[in-house]
């Protein structure tokens, strides 16, 4: 096993992200250590704020393109609001803000032995050619990793019948009585689910960086790209298990 330290840096909007918890688990599972930080995004220059505000995406079915960002979208950005708080969803250009991350990584702990991994509240997407549109990714596979909590809330799809259902009647009432219904059916903002699901999408980025594949096919393997919050909840909360090719991989991964 090539990484001998893993960092992570914490997102402060989403206390349900308990780096600790996963420090305890990894450190555990690999005998390798595991630093926590702060949050990345805490007091940099206005000019590190306005590149991150430039890889926001305005046109989801075009790749991406640079645009001038304003005074607010800096402020914005310094914030660092709740996204549940948020009216309107941002959505930022996953490989751009990758880019700009790793530029801001110190040289001394930009190494091949040590994997950093950001946890944001920011929406990243990739930009998919094979149907020429924007989806909004969890994860970030590369290092720095970067694991969107918010990605783990709106990228899986919730039950087709929600979305039905909501084309019905728009109104805030009917979407909130849907919600009720369909409650413990997909990962909400501040569920207590998260930080047990982080563990999937860190161990995937831990996958990618060892191997160079993230995913499994398999939904019961917790490498599996969930695209529905069910399959989401079936291989990160109620299975927790990995397929025979990815167990032998970590396994490996330990005697090392």
């Amino acid at each position: 096993m090539k990484i001998s330290k893993i960092i992570l840096y914490d997102e402060p909007t989403v206390p349900e992200i308990q780096l600790d918890r996963l420090e305890k688990f990894f450190t555990k599972a690999f005998q390798i250590k595991i630093e926590t930080r702060n949050n990345f995004f805490n007091g940099l220059d206005d000019k590190t704020y306005e590149k991150i505000a430039s890889t926001k995406i305005f046109d989801i079915k075009k790749p991406f393109q640079k645009h001038n960002t304003s005074v607010k979208d800096i402020l914005s950005e310094k914030e660092n609001i709740d996204m549940s708080q948020k009216e309107e969803m941002p959505l930022y250009d996953g490989i751009e803000f990758q880019k700009i991350i790793s530029e801001l990584i110190p040289d001394n702990e930009n190494k091949i032995d040590i994997l950093n991994v950001i946890f944001t509240n920011k929406l990243t997407c990739t930009f998919d050619d094979s149907d020429f549109r924007y989806h909004g990714r969890s994860l970030i596979a590369s290092n720095p990793a970067i694991i969107s909590t918010t990605g783990m809330i709106e990228a899986p799809a919730k039950p087709k019948q929600y979305y039905i259902e909501l084309m019905t009647n728009f109104s805030k009432e009917r979407v909130d009585e849907i919600k009720k219904k369909y409650k413990g059916q997909f990962l909400e903002y501040h569920d207590s689910h998260l930080s047990e699901i982080s563990e999937g999408y860190l161990l995937q980025s831990i996958m990618y960086y060892e191997t160079g594949e993230a995913f499994c096919e398999n939904v019961n393997c917790r490498c599996y790209n969930a695209h529905w919050q069910k399959d989401l909840f079936r291989s990160q909360i109620n299975n927790k298990k990995f397929c025979k090719k990815h167990e032998e991989i970590l396994n490996k991964f330990k005697q090392n």
